[in-house]
């Protein structure tokens, strides 16, 4: 039969629905045999393409392993809708934005007859949720994913909105909920606090706090703020830089009187403060600003009102005085000003910044240009640098260095940026301020950045804003601001909750263990989280229904729902109240209700969360870490106890397409659905899970996947050749038991690759590696040799008759490799073991190694005869000969006994030269004494105990009389073996270079 996985995998999707294979109940198993695994739900703005594909088939492939070791496992799937991401896609496509239904259309295959289907959110989610061709479900089904689907819900769902609401009542009530002032993300068409999840581009940019600097016209009554993040640099400052061609706006701005952080909040518990709040006012300034900037100030608790609007080519050669210093400088235009980050008033300190210096640099050489504004070019020439701090290794103006060093020689060059970062990143670690500094001079930036800050802050010549450092557009369109808000947030910042979070992170199997630094480090500066947003989908917040709890704040613990949502349509919704959930979870004790009778319905459904709970893995996107999967732990630590906390996560990397990102909007993705009916879903499964180890990212290239998809149709032919062949009889020979002796290692390197997700290890240990080792065999065994897998040298002119040891070998090998190789590919290795044995591989347990065929020294004296193969190989390549005998010598036995002494002293070798010269003997032979050791002392330090252990009980003769056929067959020579003592046939005298397990060759 040939390979068809169309037709082969439609009838195994079919037997696992039908049979409801992978719906998982509590049962007589106990709860330490049962597994619980776990991946993002998916969230439906789009179609399923082949990033998704990987990052679910990653979890099913061990729920897969796990359940061939016996275990009871749950993997479940939900959906989630929760946020604007849905409904901004809706409001896009109504309104005909062209992107929109490009994206649609060109990237998921979306008929122009099904657009209608999805213009209500929910219809939205339902499309790409199950209907559509690129569906989630369609996918996951081709793919054969071993997921339990009664436990399906969305995060729209009544009874979820029930289970979220207990959890935000209970934090709230913890104190680890408030309401007060903090910096958001802000969508500033939706006017509405926006996440990571609902950005559509710039989702990795964090906002930065920039520090103020008030410069003061001449007057002193109009600011100039200047925004930097080195506050330390304010005596450095030269000059400022503003765009000509740009708007910008004189302003009335009420001045902060302290910036808020979250801590100077309100709790919460009476409601309503505004920008009246903890950003209070103290009157107002005129400060000249961008326009762009007039926005942002108003986000950020400020009152502010624009009296008027010019070019900027008006503030060019205004001089403005240094607050700190009161030394006047002069505004100089510059077309490099980004106008849309922070004020649009640049100050420049040339002598501690690469940048400024080659700015200052172009602006002196084109002095002369600058008449037009009324600028006199004497007076640009005469900017000179200003040192404000020393560091060891650099000059006076350290910039200068650091452009010099770079060979920096215009703002264009790309080394600058490097220059620059390089220079801020040694000045903080390694800067000492001047004198001039008072009781800052001589102290490190790094100890005394924040106190110089302060001490200036109090002074009111400094003030801050935020901004993010590259430009952030949210899902529906809009432009994203930082704004200050009164919010709801989770204090993530609570030093006991954060403790807490420190043990659950301890406590995990951080895989791969690098990340777990990671998590550390996430809540270490992790501050307060807003949890709210205007509108959207979602669960409405308990007791303010004007907002909805976000989507990040309301998926942190739905694992544990799982448990029970498919039980829960008997329970009415209005009954789900808080002393449901906290029976549910915590036992008939946890509710203090006059009522003595617990809710029984509750009780009931707590067995099944106490069956599975805790989550044993987690698997997930590595750049969710500083987020979702922190936040993750965080709840799991504080709503239940230690024993239920989550045991494992499994980071995963990020997908490209032909080397490059896909892109939804940009239709460079592809479609699971598609690539699975163009190769197959084992072939898709394979490629995925093999590419690279999870966390790793994986590159989808078309060529190697139509690679991939050949080897399994040689992999099934040639199963089925096994298959169809007489079953054998179990008389082995050492080849045989060679072949098996590999089977038994790789079934240790397949089981330990599994327990450590490391799904490409297993998958090349299964598969190719074994592949190497069996194209050995039958080249050993003299099968009949096809394509690749034909001898170089010689290819034997007939098929010889197949004994009956090396069919039971080749069954037995096949059998154990389906099993191993079940989790990777289902459809094939589970026909195929059906075939095979009657069963399928999954209804089988995971192979053990068999302690009979573990045989290291089997494995060794084969690496001995392939050793040879190879070296008369080169031998013939070198000399270009043909020969009709070979000559083998094995080494004299006073050479194997200077091996043994090598091995009892150790590869040292003056202690194993004063042993060996005890022996008068050995002491006659000198220096081939002395070289040998040399020789030897390097063999043993290349192999380890066992493997010179089981050298040591190799007849090394043995070995390759036992070859010669082999040898002899291979290479279309006679044979000969001989003792480099044994008075051998010796016409060219090479014996004597024979060494253990070396042995000298001669060709004729």
């Amino acid at each position: 039969m040939s390979y068809d996985p169309r037709e082969l995998e439609a009838e195994w999707r079919e037997r696992w629905a039908e049979s409801g294979r992978y719906e998982a109940d509590p049962d007589r198993r106990g709860a330490d045999d049962a597994t619980f695994v776990t991946v993002p739900y998916p969230y439906p703005s789009g179609g399923m393409h082949i990033g998704h594909a990987r990052t679910y088939t990653v979890p099913d492939v061990y729920a897969r392993y796990r359940r061939q070791q016996g275990d009871n496992v749950l993997f479940p799937i939900g959906w989630h809708v929760t946020g604007t991401p849905i409904v901004g896609a809706v409001e896009r496509l109504k309104s005909g934005e062209e992107e929109q239904i490009h994206s649609l259309e060109n990237a998921f295959g979306v008929p122009e007859s099904d657009l209608t289907e999805l213009e209500t959110p929910m219809g939205y989610a339902r499309y790409f949720i199950e209907e559509a061709d690129c569906s989630y479900k369609t996918g996951m089904r081709r793919l054969g994913l071993s997921i339990d689907w009664r436990r399906e819900f969305t995060t729209n769902d009544e009874r979820y909105s029930k289970f979220i609401t207990w959890q935000y009542e209970a934090l709230r009530e913890r104190g680890l909920l408030e309401k007060g002032l903090h910096p958001v993300n802000y969508c500033t068409n939706e006017e509405q606090p926006v996440t990571t999840h609902d950005l559509l581009e710039g989702e990795d940019a964090e906002f930065q706090e920039y520090t103020l600097i008030k410069f003061e016209d001449e007057d002193g009554g109009v600011v100039y703020p200047m925004a930097t993040l080195r506050p330390e640099t304010v005596r450095g400052v030269t000059n400022a830089y503003v765009d000509p061609d740009a708007t910008y706006a004189r302003v009335t701005v009420d001045v902060a009187e302290q910036r808020s952080n979250g801590s100077d909040s309100s709790d919460g518990s009476n409601g309503e403060e505004g920008k009246e709040g903890a950003g209070a006012s103290s009157g107002g300034e005129e400060w000249i600003v961008s326009a762009e900037a007039t926005e942002k100030l108003d986000l950020q608790a400020r009152n502010v009102d624009v009296e008027e609007t010019f070019e900027g080519a008006e503030l060019v050669g205004e001089c403005v005085a240094n607050p700190v210093t009161d030394e006047e400088i002069i505004v100089v235009p510059a077309n490099f000003v980004d106008t849309d980050n922070a004020t649009g008033v640049v100050m420049s300190v040339p002598a501690h910044s690469p940048d400024d210096w080659i700015a200052l640099k172009e602006a002196k050489a084109r002095a002369d240009d600058l008449t037009e504004y009324g600028l006199d070019p004497d007076e640009i020439q005469a900017i000179e640098p200003r040192a404000i701090l020393t560091i060891e290794g650099y000059g006076e103006f350290p910039a200068k260095d650091a452009v010099e060093d770079h060979g920096v020689e215009s703002s264009s060059d790309p080394a600058l940026e490097e220059a620059t970062r390089e220079l801020y990143n040694r000045e903080f670690h390694q800067g000492e301020l001047i004198e001039e500094y008072g009781e800052f001079g001589g102290e490190g930036i790094e100890d005394v950045r924040d106190e110089l800050e302060s001490h200036f802050q109090r002074q009111g010549v400094f003030d801050a804003m935020y901004d993010f450092d590259e430009d952030v557009v949210c899902r529906c369109g809009g432009d994203v601001e930082v704004a200050e808000q009164e919010t709801w947030f989770l204090r993530y910042n609570d030093e006991e909750w954060s403790e807490t979070a420190l043990r659950a992170i301890e406590n995990l199997d951080a895989i791969p263990e690098t990340t777990r630094e990671q998590y550390t480090h996430t809540v270490d500066w992790l501050e307060e989280w807003p949890c709210i947003r205007n509108y959207g989908l979602g669960t409405r917040l308990p007791w303010d229904d004007e907002f909805v709890i976000e989507p990040l704040s309301d998926s942190t613990i739905y694992m544990a729902y799982y448990t029970i949502a498919h039980r829960l349509e008997d329970v009415p919704p209005e009954e789900m109240d808080r002393d449901f959930f906290e029976t549910l979870f915590y036992g008939e004790d946890a509710v203090s209700d006059p009522d003595p009778d617990p809710d029984e319905r509750a009780l009931d459904l707590r067995e099944e969360w106490d069956y599975w709970y805790p989550v044993d893995y987690r698997c997930s996107a590595n750049d969710l870490i500083s987020n979702h999967l922190t936040f993750f732990l965080y709840h799991h630590a504080e709503l239940f106890d230690e024993d239920r906390w989550p045991k494992g996560i499994t980071s995963m990397g990020m997908g490209l397409l032909e080397g490059e990102k896909m892109s939804s909007s940009k239709g460079h993705v592809v479609l699971p659905d598609e690539a699975i009916e163009t190769y197959g879903a084992d072939t898709v499964r394979f490629f995925l899970l093999n590419s690279s180890e999870p966390w790793q990212d994986f590159d989808w290239r078309a060529s190697e996947v139509g690679s991939t998809r050949d080897q399994l149709e040689r992999f099934w032919n040639r199963s089925v050749d096994v298959i169809e062949e007489p079953e054998g009889e179990r008389n082995l020979e050492t080849i045989d038991r060679w072949l098996l002796a590999r089977l038994q290692r790789t079934v240790r390197t397949v089981t330990d690759a599994m327990e450590r997700f490391e799904t490409r290890t297993a998958s090349q240990r299964a598969f190719y590696r074994f592949e190497e080792h069996l194209k050995w065999y039958r080249r050993r065994v003299n099968l009949y040799q096809r394509g690749a897998d034909a001898s170089p040298e010689h290819r034997a002119p007939e098929v010889s008759a197949r004994r009956p040891g090396v069919r039971w070998t080749l069954r037995t090998v096949l059998e154990t490799r389906l099993r191993l190789l079940a989790p990777f590919v289902p459809f094939m290795a589970n026909e195929l073991h059906e075939r095979l044995t009657g069963e399928p591989a999954e209804d089988v347990p995971w192979p053990e190694p068999v302690p009979e065929f573990e045989n290291p020294t089997v494995i060794e004296r084969e690496r001995l005869g392939k050793g040879v193969l190879e070296d008369v190989r080169d031998i013939i390549a070198v000399t270009d000969t043909d020969p009709e005998t070979i000559r083998l010598y094995v080494a004299a036995d006073w050479k194997r006994s200077v091996l043994d002494t090598v091995r009892d002293v150790g590869p040292d070798q003056g202690r194993v030269m004063g042993d060996v010269m005890q022996d008068e003997a050995l002491r006659e032979k000198g220096d081939a004494v002395n070289a040998l050791v040399g020789d030897l002392v390097a063999f043993v330090r290349e192999r380890d105990d066992s493997t010179l252990a089981s050298l040591s009980e190799i007849d090394e003769r043995a070995v390759y009389e036992g070859a010669s056929g082999f040898l002899g067959r291979e290479f279309d020579a006679d044979v000969d073996v001989y003792d480099e003592d044994g008075d051998p046939v010796d016409p060219d005298g090479k014996a004597s270079q024979a060494k253990p397990f070396r042995p000298a060759i001669h060709l004729e």
